[in-house]
């Protein structure tokens, strides 16, 4: 059974993890430490655009702020699912672990899973939610 009290904190955890883990592949990963040229680069190696690295650099960067805040979770996660689904199918023919050579699809799996169950679950505890409640002489109802 699920306990009321303590559900939303949980779905908080999920939430928040995976925007700090969409801020460590999309800014730290991407930005820092290969650089976006870097990085384009590697996208065009394995048969990407170049320019699809720059937009998810951005989408990762932007789903990450977001996750983290708590904005918009529901379309946020379903809108970051053809960024896993696009990992998943470059990780497939690698093997299942993704500890093996060039990574195996286990991650991109489970995070594309965890990706349907928040928007599944929507924003839980500590999320600033929509934040058009936030600006002047907007209501939004909250319930």
């Amino acid at each position: 059974m699920t306990d009321p009290r303590l559900a939303p904190y949980g779905i908080a955890l999920l939430r928040i993890s995976m925007g700090v883990m969409f801020l460590a592949h999309g800014f730290l990963l991407k930005v820092l430490t290969f650089g976006p040229a870097g990085t384009a680069g590697y996208f065009a190696s394995i048969g990407y655009p170049p320019s699809v690295a720059y937009v998810v650099i951005i989408a990762e960067t932007l789903a990450g702020v977001a996750l983290i805040l708590g904005v918009w979770t529901r379309l946020v996660a379903l809108l970051a699912l053809p960024i896993m689904l696009g990992a998943l199918l470059q990780h497939l023919p690698n093997g299942w672990v993704f500890s093996a050579p060039k990574g195996g699809w286990e991650f991109p799996a489970f995070w594309t899973v965890a990706l349907v169950a928040q928007a599944m679950l929507g924003s839980g505890a500590l999320a600033l939610g929509d934040i058009r409640r936030f600006l002047p002489g907007r209501r939004v109802a909250t319930a």
